[in-house]
């Protein structure tokens, strides 16, 4: 359903009647297109303390300066103390304000020293300081925090969160590990050669990512029930894919996928979900059972399957779709709430022995309000109130969660593991 508040406050009229009524004045945002792949000019290059990064090893090029930059990095890996906490306010408040619409302010950090409990009062304060101006720098711009020990291993999620990609993930803390990146061959294609499986593909969500991993390059599996049968081999036809109907909470779901790609698997999107709403006191069992045994249970079996008969190959990548339902709660959701929270829990469980004993990284995007017809459906003022709950003030798209899963699954991101990324345009409900 389109966006007719957006539209309007887009309008002249509209701008001047939103202003004096001190209402949201949201911008839209400037999302990847073929046409208008990447941010205009280069990202301006700031330093606060004394750093040692070499962001040359990132593969990006930066501005020494720029009157009206579409993007700021500020390297602040060298503060260690509040002095020079001192000089990320120096640093970024005589350029905050000219930073251009939909634009970008990434703030690199260091992980905390449990030696040093200045270094890590310091950085730690960079997470506040993030998150705060998220929520106050307006106009369709994103603020985001890198912690970070290895450029080289950081490019890939830097150049994510510096393109029109990112567009509505903001106000997050992304950490990135050591390790050598596996850069792909081709960067406009970098899945070429790998496969990738889909659940829950047929329409929404995972149609969107089904459509960006096979844009990559990717050879798609498009996994969805068998009552969506038809969709499901219309968007596997569209893509050059291939369809798979089963139904994902079967004892033998894993076993069956495994059969079905003989040849192995290198990206594997835990995307299938449902809702069955109610509040507790009025939630019978059925309602609590069905929705654990999709959104978390059949996860858990299906991840247990794949990564034990070796179908997910070295180098492979596992992305859950969790939710904001299950970081903040939501009320009449305490079923959707636990389930997607469980897969937070997975993901952090098994990130660091996937990647050790399997070479594969586990990671979750966690949608906020998305725009797809399961939001058009709820009532005009909670859907009102749930688009404006965010520093974006709007409501997300599909392709705005396939890009933060495509980035996730790409080659070069596979020091990017453990990591739970809200794609809610910075929610002011939950952390």
């Amino acid at each position: 359903m389109a966006d007719r508040y957006l539209r309007l406050t887009t309008t002249a009229p509209g701008r001047l009647l939103t202003r004096r009524l001190g209402l949201p004045q949201p911008t839209e945002l400037r999302r990847w297109s073929a046409r208008q792949p990447e941010l205009p000019g280069e990202p301006l290059h700031l330093t606060a303390g004394t750093s040692d990064l070499d962001l040359t090893r990132t593969g990006l090029t930066f501005a020494g300066t720029s009157d009206r930059p579409a993007a700021v990095v500020l390297d602040a890996t060298g503060v260690r103390d509040v002095e020079t906490l001192a000089e990320v306010h120096a640093a970024l408040h005589p350029v905050v304000r000219s930073v251009a619409a939909s634009g970008r302010v990434l703030v690199l950090g260091a992980p905390l020293d449990p030696a040093d409990h200045h270094q890590a009062a310091a950085q730690q304060a960079l997470e506040g300081f993030t998150r705060s101006l998220g929520k106050e720098i307006g106009r369709g711009r994103t603020v985001n925090l890198v912690r970070l020990t290895d450029a080289a291993a950081a490019g890939s999620t830097l150049r994510f969160l510096l393109s029109p990609k990112s567009a509505y993930v903001s106000g997050q803390v992304i950490e990135v590990g050591p390790g050598e990146p596996a850069l792909p061959a081709d960067r406009d294609l970098p899945l070429a050669g790998r496969t990738a499986l889909v659940t829950g593909a047929a329409r929404g969500i995972g149609e969107a990512v089904a459509e960006t991993l096979a844009r990559d390059g990717a050879r798609v599996v498009v996994l969805d029930t068998p009552a969506a049968g038809q969709e499901t081999a219309r968007v596997a036809e569209r893509l050059g894919g291939s369809a798979l109907t089963l139904d994902i909470t079967a004892a033998d779901a894993g076993e069956r996928i495994a059969a079905a790609l003989p040849d192995g698997l290198d990206v594997l999107v835990h995307n299938a979900g449902v809702t069955r709403d109610r509040r507790l006191v009025n939630m019978p069992a059925d309602r609590w059972s069905s929705v654990l045994e999709v959104n978390l249970a059949s996860v858990l079996r299906t991840t247990d399957a794949l990564l034990g008969s070796g179908t997910l190959r070295p180098g492979g990548r596992i992305v859950a779709t969790a939710s904001i339902a299950g970081l903040a709660g939501n009320a009449g959701q305490t079923n959707y709430g636990a389930s997607k929270a469980g897969v937070v829990g997975l993901v952090r469980s098994l990130a660091p022995r996937a990647l050790a004993r399997h070479g594969v990284t586990v990671n979750a995007v966690a949608p906020g309000f998305i725009e797809t017809r399961m939001t058009a459906a709820v009532p005009l003022l909670i859907r009102e109130a749930g688009r404006r709950m965010n520093s974006l003030a709007q409501g997300g798209l599909p392709a705005d969660v396939a890009e933060t899963t495509a980035w996730l699954a790409h080659p070069a991101s596979g020091a990017v593991n453990g990591q739970v990324v809200r794609v809610c345009g910075q929610s002011l409900l939950g952390a």
